[in-house]
């Protein structure tokens, strides 16, 4: 899985649009290998982008869980606090 794609489900505020499109422009991203496409790609790529974009809003929509949301601020700072600790060596 890409680094940069962020578990969207069950947080705290709800997860928003922008972050469900940025998600997914990294998940093609990484599957085509291009940062940026090309003027020929183009098309291709952010029809991509929109159909990812679309079944994980739908998946996301879907889910059910009997867990209480996690609050996105606490997530981040234990992701910080393991990143130092990983990077600290």
């Amino acid at each position: 899985m890409c680094r940069n794609i962020k578990t969207l489900y069950n947080f705290e505020p709800p997860v928003t649009e922008d972050e469900i499109q940025a998600a997914a422009l990294q998940f093609v991203r990484k599957v085509s290998g291009f940062n940026k496409p090309s003027k020929s790609n183009e098309e291709a790529f952010y029809a991509a982008v929109d159909a990812i974009a679309a079944v994980s809003r739908t998946l996301l929509n879907s889910l059910e869980t009997n867990t209480p949301p996690k609050n996105r601020t606490e997530e981040a700072a234990k992701a910080r606090l393991r990143a130092a600790k990983r990077f600290a060596k």
